[in-house]
């Protein structure tokens, strides 16, 4: 029998709460595994894993407007109908930081003079790590599409968990609630979300436990740097209590993170005994409840 394939989305509802780096000291302490970095607007999981590429590809994605000079009689209706201010007046070209692909122009030009190619957008990469095989990508500068791109390195860590017979996916998901979290948590086994002590903290993580509700996907919650705010820490534990949601655990602050960033390594490589055995222990109450979630989502089915 297949093994069921377990995957474990970590998200914030906010940016620097501290998320990648407990991805990476996961990746450290748990067994065989398939890595996914899924933040491709942020990508930096690679900082801390420090990958060797084994395959490269291009991320093709959209379409971007080009004016053929040839063809072009300078009519301006282009310009008149773009709300991007996309095509320069002098010499009709197309600035592509500005052009957003929607084929305005190329629709109602009267000469036919716009081409309308894909764009590159980016590249995603299978790599090996010390801690094992990580999907990840990097979109272009000011590129868009990243929640196609986010699906497209899920379905590629998928797709290599299953020819290597590993039934374990540790993803680093996008923080926020947007188009991108949208795309990592769909179908995903659990989710780990990575909140702060603060105000703004605990009213991002609410709105994050919605959207895994919304795509009904089991969600924990640990809180990162709690002694900085111990009020407002145990404030979203009671929260979790109140409405059901598997709390984990607090983690508190601890310069190692910073240090271990700087250095290229995960917090686990750090020399803080005490720090290693918490994310252990974490490690152990997060693969308890995802083998609990995967065995009560297959008494449903």
């Amino acid at each position: 029998m297949e093994k069921e394939i377990k995957e474990l989305v970590v998200i914030s509802g906010k940016g620097g709460t501290g998320k990648t780096s407990i991805v990476g000291a996961l990746a450290a302490i748990s067994g065989e595994k398939i890595l996914v970095d899924a933040d491709v607007d942020a990508a930096d999981l690679h900082l801390i894993l420090s990958p060797e590429i084994v395959e490269r590809h291009d991320f093709i994605s959209g379409h971007e407007a080009v004016i053929v000079e040839e063809r072009c009689t300078q009519c301006g209706d282009c310009i008149s109908l773009c709300r991007f201010d996309a095509i320069d007046e002098a010499s009709f070209t197309v600035n592509s930081f500005n052009c957003e692909g929607c084929g305005v122009c190329v629709h109602f030009c009267p000469e036919k003079a716009i081409d309308f190619p894909e764009k590159h957008c980016g590249e995603w990469y299978v790599s090996n790590t010390k801690y094992g095989p990580m999907v990840h990508a990097r979109l272009g500068i000011a590129e868009e599409n990243s929640g196609k791109l986010v699906s497209l390195v899920r379905q590629k860590g998928r797709e290599l968990a299953e020819a290597q017979g590993i039934d374990l996916i540790i993803t680093d998901g996008p923080p926020g609630v947007g188009c991108p979290v949208i795309a990592a948590v769909g179908n995903a086994s659990a989710l780990l979300v990575v909140a702060e002590p603060t105000v703004s903290g605990k009213h991002d993580l609410k709105r994050v436990l919605e959207l895994s509700n919304f795509f009904n996907v089991p969600a924990m919650v640990c809180v990162n740097k709690f002694d900085l705010n111990r009020k407002v820490a145990i404030e979203i534990e009671k929260f979790c209590e109140t409405n059901n949601i598997t709390f984990i655990d607090h983690i508190p602050f601890n310069p190692e993170f910073v240090r271990a960033v700087a250095n290229g390594k995960t917090v686990v490589e750090a020399d803080d005994e005490d720090l290693v055995q918490l994310l252990k222990i974490i490690w152990e109450k997060i693969s308890s409840k995802l083998e609990e979630f995967s065995q009560k989502a297959a008494r449903a089915a």
